[in-house]
């Protein structure tokens, strides 16, 4: 039984996906604290207030929070080009093409 846990193991790829989790949530830990000690202090910089996340736009009965969406999509785009760049890096790629 023990041998066919370990051919089990060996033919679905378990242990490198289980690598490959561990090592996604750290390079996750690493890019979410670029984005908010490196890059976000910048972006906040240049947008006066300085509360923009937290932005509401008030329509009579509808309340839309602005700020919050914004936040993802400015955090979405940096840590998407950051990834493609260490990526790009990490592969030595002079042209991302599809495979």
């Amino acid at each position: 039984m023990l041998n066919e846990f370990v051919a089990f193991l060996k033919t679905y790829g378990v242990i490198g996906l289980a690598i490959a989790v561990i090592i996604g949530g750290k390079a996750n830990a690493l890019v979410t604290a670029m984005v908010d000690g490196v890059f976000m202090p910048v972006v906040t910089f240049f947008i006066p207030g300085g509360a923009w996340r937290t932005a509401t736009l008030d329509l009579g009965p509808i309340h839309l929070l602005l700020g919050p969406v914004l936040g993802a999509a400015v955090d979405f785009f940096i840590v998407a080009f950051l990834v493609f760049w260490l990526s790009k890096k990490v592969l030595k790629e002079e042209v991302v093409a599809k495979k």
